[in-house]
């Protein structure tokens, strides 16, 4: 039985046979003087010890056995290569010599942080890496995707959080996908030493540049928080993970219940709510599907993250994390999509307008019809008996989230014929004008006209299966000079272009309506009137008593000049009402 010895490589603990720790201690001699020369040659020969480690734990857990012998020795040194494999390649000129027991085999890149070639975190540089790209694409795609809505911003964070830091030389050549073995450690090396020839001539020619100055100083500062809080930050992290791990599945339960009912598995109803009713019924579906994703992915994500650093366990595998990740870009570039798409059915605007005749009245009320409307489907779905009577279901007029924008305007006009008549104006927008007028021609509004009372419905309809794109009524009613209209408080919200609550003000009674007559100039108030009318009637008087003092005391120079002054300024506020009024 042959002894065995227990030493410390690449600080991992390993049992050797004493036969095969002279093999190896042969071996690394051998490296340790072929890279004594090296700068670097202490990291290099702890890089390689750490590689040799790393491949003879392999041994031991593929083969089950707890003791390295010769043979896994053997096979180490034929994965890492021989020092006479350089010397067999220096020295003859000839086609170089191919050692049998090293083949270089494909080796499998890891995800990085490149860190020597970075800009803020070395995230782009590391992907450019893992994909073999030329990482200015990869710069330049993460720049649009910021400037377009910002979703490159958060891939970017999240990748700067998964991504570790490539800081050894084994950790670089993993990411760059160079064999570790002995001569990958030396183009590596013949590499580095390059670069650093490289970039003391380019300082020579001009300075670094001042954005990446910036991009090297924000990394760095997030880096040196990162070390400030890894010792007593622990803790924190981890309370905090819990917390987003509990609140984040409470958070994807409520996504997946919000998807299936607006995939209609409860109620469609939920589609004739404002803003769901923008939405057209074909395209629903993909969107519902798509903005689920773009949302439930970069959640799952943050838990997943959230039960690495609260359990220290990996809840996902790269391959996983790369196909999610490529889903919700597919996702972003569908509502991105759908949502131009729905956004061209907005470009073209249209008109109807319809005009009715009014009998003409000294006397006009304007109101507001309060009761909800019914359509017949609706009378049905809320068990409303059309033939009981002294039912009135009232709208509440409450405006919010969920309510389309149907209010009417009203608008108070003089008309120029000397008839009374309400014109009703429908506006609409869609993709083209004839789909933008039949949009409108999809309103459906009515009032009541009953002797001189003028009853208007606050809100419009639209027909059943419309879609909403912005459609708009505007109610003018054009009455003749002299009019007289008493407009119920109901009505204040609608009509736009009077001070309607300043003349109840005014009016300083505990009635529910405003009186007004139309003028020359437009509709007043009377209330307004009638207080213009008293005080011009103060300033004559004013006046007059100013122009008796004025020609009475003529010796006083200073006192006429103050009456005139005032004179004056009567004058000034009697031209004012008189063109007011």
């Amino acid at each position: 039985m042959e002894k065995t010895i227990i030493i410390n490589i690449g600080n991992t603990i390993i049992h050797i046979e004493e036969s095969a720790y002279e093999l190896l201690k042969a071996y690394l001699n051998e490296v340790k003087h072929y890279f004594v020369n090296h700068a670097d040659d202490l990291e290099i020969v702890t890089d390689i010890e750490n590689r040799i480690a790393e491949l003879l734990t392999e041994q031991l857990e593929e083969q089950k056995k707890q003791v390295v012998d010769a043979a896994n020795v053997n096979f180490v040194i034929g994965q890492m290569g021989r020092v006479q494999d350089f010397d067999t390649i220096e020295d003859e000129e000839s086609e170089p010599v191919i050692n049998t027991n090293y083949q270089a085999q494909p080796v499998d890149k890891k995800l990085y942080r490149d860190m020597d070639e970075r800009v803020i975190a070395g995230v782009c540089a590391g992907v450019a890496h893992y994909l073999d790209f030329d990482v200015k694409w990869i710069r330049l795609a993460t720049l649009l995707t910021v400037l377009l809505g910002g979703t490159g911003l958060l891939v970017y964070a999240l990748l700067w959080i998964i991504m570790p830091k490539a800081k050894s030389r084994l950790e670089k050549m993993e990411m760059k996908g160079e064999p570790a073995n002995l001569q990958g450690f030396q183009k590596n090396l013949d590499e580095e030493l390059q670069a650093v020839k490289e970039r003391l001539s380019e300082a020579n020619k001009h300075a670094q540049p001042i954005f990446a100055q910036v991009g090297i100083f924000i990394g760095e500062f997030f880096e040196w928080l990162g070390r400030f809080v890894s010792g007593t930050g622990k803790v924190i992290f981890k309370v905090i993970a819990i917390i987003i791990i509990v609140f984040g599945a409470l958070f994807l339960l409520s996504l997946i219940v919000g998807a299936a009912a607006f995939q209609g598995f409860w109620d469609e109803s939920i589609y004739e709510y404002f803003p769901f009713s923008i939405v057209n019924d074909g395209n629903r579906g993909v969107i519902v599907l798509s903005a689920f994703i773009v949302c439930f992915i970069p959640i799952l994500a943050l838990v997943l993250f959230s039960i690495r650093v609260a359990f220290s366990k990996q809840a996902i595998n790269k391959t996983l994390s790369f196909a999610l990740l490529i889903i919700w870009l597919a996702g972003v570039a569908t509502v991105g999509y759908q949502a131009a798409k729905i956004s061209s059915e907005f470009k073209q605007h249209a008109e109807l307008t319809q005009t009715n005749d009014l009998k003409t009245l000294p006397i006009y009320v304007i109101d507001i019809d309060k009761s909800k409307f019914f359509s017949k489907e609706d009378s049905i779905a809320y068990h409303i008996n059309g033939n009981e009577k002294n039912k009135i279901v009232v709208d509440d007029f409450e405006d919010g989230p969920f309510v389309s924008p149907n209010n009417i305007r009203i608008i108070i006009n003089k008309s120029e014929t000397a008839t009374t008549r309400i014109v009703q104006k429908y506006e609409s927008q869609g993709k083209t004008f004839p789909s933008a007028l039949q949009n409108a021609q999809n309103i459906s509004y009515s009032y009541i006209s009953k002797d001189e009372s003028l009853v208007f419905n606050p809100r419009f309809q639209l027909k059943k299966g419309s879609i909403w794109r912005n459609q708009e009524v505007y109610i003018y009613l054009e009455v003749p000079v002299g009019t007289k209209l008493i407009i119920k408080q109901d009505a204040y919200r609608y009509i736009n272009n009077y001070g309607t609550w300043d003349c109840a003000d005014k009016e300083n009674d505990s009635n529910d309506s405003t009186a007004w007559i139309m003028t020359e100039d437009g509709l007043k108030c009377i209330a307004q009137l009638k207080e213009d009318a008293i005080k011009k009637k103060k300033l004559k008087q004013e006046l007059l008593d100013l122009e008796f003092l004025k020609k009475n005391r003529s010796a006083d120079t200073i006192y006429q000049d103050s009456v005139s002054t005032r004179i004056r300024e009567v004058e000034q506020e009697l031209g004012i009402n008189i063109e007011e009024n």
